[in-house]
């Protein structure tokens, strides 16, 4: 059997830059004030190898419904240049990546603590319990990454296409790399230095526990010391016309968050990752429904002092399965997309990063996630106290998920 920990947290979300301002949203249950997002017009003109064309005189024309900019919840400026953003492969990078940056590097800040001769090594702005009391590290010398994404480089896609369209003369082809949902992965391992194994998960938001569950398999396989898994979502208005085309009350947010995997007991903040159920697809023979109602019933019984962290959101029509699956829960809850917004992959991570930051500060023995994604698979995790009890669930190398 292989125990899993949980090393380290870190979020970036519409509360702030570090995991204490996610807290302390998720502490006061207010949601959080909202911006507009407009929708870019179109110009008079347009323009075509440097030549200029004159088009027709337009007229506006009312959308039905929609007749208001749609609303967002973005990432705050953080209150000083975060000093990773002088790093030369990030001159030019787009929000998605400093999201994921700010997380991962606030994630692993317990592990770089201890090691002297690395150059990103700065303590943690807001240690756990563990962290302030001087734990000991273990030495990592190789770290996976797994960077989870729904949509991916949005804002750089657009910047590429609206150059290509106002004038393909000048256009910058070097905008392209970033453009693909690889390039922040690429990005955050360069910045962190010691990455061995990097891989990119897209889907819906329940992959990120897909990518928890890749992690693990390589610590049980000893590929790494250590495993950081990221997800990161930026706002643009095409994704808010997106999203409010298939979920009309959710208010579209932007940020990161990160968990840090291990092997060692040493190295945890004091929480281990103690199931995480299979996928449960969703097929004509599997709906949405029934997917959750499994994915429910592998987590099991809860014992008292539990929390559920989960993903109801502003639509009673998306959250209608979800809400059936745990309709027998009476132990405390938070669904951090109520506070901080749809964060697509994004918000994933914030309820892993909120049960794994519970467990840690001790207010819980337990915390379970709940992640009925959008349109691919319902997944669930458990996070409980390391020093609970033996874990009774190992790693199943076929699959990478943890099974009892």
């Amino acid at each position: 059997m292989s125990r899993v920990f949980v090393a380290g947290v870190g979020a970036v979300s519409p509360a702030g830059w570090n995991v204490a301002a996610l807290r302390g949203a998720l502490d006061q249950g207010e949601p959080l004030p909202t911006e507009p997002i407009a929708r870019p017009g179109q110009g008079s003109t347009r323009r075509q190898s440097g030549l200029t064309f004159p088009c027709l005189p337009t007229e506006p024309i009312a959308h039905p419904v929609q007749e208001k900019p749609f609303q967002a919840r973005p990432v705050p400026d953080p209150a000083t240049r975060p000093a990773f953003l002088a790093h030369p492969r990030l001159r030019r990078t787009s929000p998605i990546t400093h999201y994921a940056a700010a997380a991962a590097l606030e994630s692993v800040a317990g592990l770089r603590a201890n090691q002297p001769g690395r150059r990103l090594n700065s303590p943690s702005p807001n240690p756990l319990p563990e962290e302030r009391a001087g734990s000991p590290r273990a030495e990592v010398r190789s770290l996976g990454l797994v960077v989870c994404l729904q949509s991916g480089c949005v804002n750089y896609s657009c910047r590429f296409f609206d150059e290509m369209l106002k004038d393909p003369a000048t256009a910058s082809p070097l905008l392209f790399p970033e453009t693909v949902f690889a390039a922040p992965a690429s990005h955050l391992a360069t910045l962190l230095e010691d990455v061995s194994l990097a891989y990119t998960l897209v889907g819906d938001p329940a992959s990120f526990l897909q990518g928890v569950a890749l992690g693990a398999q390589w610590l049980a396989e000893k590929r790494v010391d250590a495993c950081l898994i990221v997800g990161s979502e930026e706002t643009n208005w095409i994704i808010a016309d997106a999203l409010w085309h298939l979920d009309r009350p959710a208010v579209i947010a932007s940020g990161g968050g990160a968990l840090c995997l291990c092997s060692d007991p040493e190295m945890s903040v004091g929480v281990e990752l103690m199931a995480i159920t299979d996928p449960q697809t969703y097929s004509v023979r599997n709906s949405r429904w029934q997917a959750a109602q499994a994915m429910r019933g592998q987590l099991g019984k809860s014992s008292p002092g539990e929390l559920l962290c989960d993903g109801l959101g502003a639509s009673p029509r998306t959250d209608a399965a979800e809400l059936a699956a745990w309709r027998d829960w009476t132990g405390p809850r938070v669904s951090p997309k109520r506070i901080l917004g749809e964060g697509l992959m994004a918000a994933a991570a914030w309820q892993c990063v909120a049960a794994c930051d519970a467990v840690a500060s001790r207010r819980f023995t337990a915390a379970n996630v709940s992640l009925v994604g959008s349109n691919q698979q319902a997944i669930g995790a458990r996070f409980a106290r390391a020093d609970s009890s033996d874990s009774s669930f190992s790693v199943d190398g076929s699959s990478g998920n943890i099974q009892p």
